[in-house]
């Protein structure tokens, strides 16, 4: 890897010519026929996302996004040639504890403005002083302002050795790491890219290794009723669900055009995740979560032109998600009620020493279950610190 260690401040300013564009783009769409029914089971309802489209065009306001994400202090630099930017907010508390944050995919860093007021400022949160953090918040190479990527391989583990200098050039010897999604998986290989770095990885959703499918008989036998039910899921995902890893590991340009030249698709795109992946599924996306934190989520994606940069990112995990030595680093993890993890398989490859199952909350835990997401990851790091 090649390193310079400039770190620049970085500043959000979108030209007004660039939302009059979307503006004129969402105007001029041309709206498919809804198909029968126009449910869910055939993709994204035309009747539900025009709704989302015209308060998109008329009522969400990027300004007030923007305003927001500039409160709170930015920055860029080149790590191992590729762009990285990132938010970095400092605790007042003398003795915080360093937490590199790493969203997934169809995120981004909006996934974690709230958790940054109560990690870095417990006290005003109603927390202890002892549970404070330094919060570090990268976009993933080819995601948002660290797009497009300019290079082949960003693997977990790529991705986890540029956390790891970043980490460094900020002057973070020790520290700890927290994701889900794709983010679960750079932790993960953080804790095994710098194990005498890393004091502990707390993920949400799943550590690593997901059960054997087709899975034996004997085996499905052995699972407790939450693990089949989790196996079950897993199966349904695979017939149902698929798709869309398929197309974007396989041909993540030819996909891109379509979502960087059209706002529709791109919002088709993500909503359809969001969607699938918050709980309880039968409730709307924008119910669960704020429609404009949901747009914010999707101007980032359409302002920088990354929606095929990001789709390349899971195209470079091909042949990255065999069985992982384990690092020996403590892990902790946390499973929502949509999420799939199951002890017994994710222990083949992580020294897990709390793992905790939640009735409610997504995959996307952040946006979803912010408060509960804090309280476990405050819990976990306090007998690490």
């Amino acid at each position: 890897m090649t390193f310079g260690d400039e770190i620049s401040p970085f500043r959000i300013d979108v030209p007004q010519a660039a939302l009059d564009e979307l503006a004129a783009k969402l105007d001029a769409t041309r709206w498919p026929a809804p198909l029968p029914g126009d449910g869910w089971d055939t993709g994204v309802p035309t009747a539900w996302l025009r709704a989302l489209a015209d308060h998109w065009r008329s009522g969400y306001d990027w300004r007030a996004a923007e305003k927001e994400l500039n409160a709170i202090p930015q920055f860029s630099t080149t790590i191992d040639g590729q762009n990285i930017h990132f938010l970095h907010v400092r605790s007042a508390e003398p003795d915080a504890l360093p937490l590199v944050l790493t969203h997934g995919w169809p995120g981004s860093i909006v996934e974690f403005l709230d958790l940054i007021g109560p990690l870095t400022d417990p006290v005003s949160h109603g927390g202890d002083p002892a549970d404070a953090f330094h919060v570090v918040i990268p976009a993933l190479p080819g995601f948002g302002f660290s797009g497009p990527v300019t290079d082949t391989g960003w693997t977990t583990n790529r991705i986890a050795r540029a956390w790891a200098e970043l980490m460094r050039r900020l002057g973070y010897e020790r520290f700890a790491a927290q994701g889900g999604d794709i983010g679960s998986g750079v932790s993960a290989e953080l804790g095994r890219v710098a194990p005498d770095r890393v004091i502990g990885v707390h993920v949400n959703g799943s550590a690593d290794n997901l059960p054997p499918l087709p899975m034996p008989d004997e085996e499905r036998a052995s699972l407790t009723d939450l693990e089949r039910d989790r196996v079950a899921r897993v199966e349904a995902f695979m017939r149902e669900e698929f798709g869309y890893i398929a197309i974007q590991s396989t041909r993540p340009q030819t996909m891109g055009y379509g979502l960087v030249d059209s706002p529709v698709a791109l919002l088709a795109w993500i909503m359809d995740k969001f969607r699938e992946w918050t709980h309880p599924r039968h409730v709307l996306p924008d119910e669960i979560v704020d429609r404009d934190r949901l747009l914010t989520n999707v101007m980032l994606y359409w302002l920088t032109g990354t929606a095929g940069s990001a789709a390349y990112v899971g195209y470079a995990q091909g042949g990255d998600w065999e069985p992982r030595a384990n690092s020996g680093v403590p892990t902790g993890v946390i499973v929502f009620a949509h999420d799939i993890g199951i002890r017994r398989y994710s222990e083949q490859s992580a020294t897990i020493v709390r793992w905790t199952d939640v009735d409610r909350g997504g995959h996307f835990a952040a946006l979803e279950e912010p408060e509960l997401l804090v309280a476990d990851v405050r819990d976990f790091f306090r007998s690490l610190r």
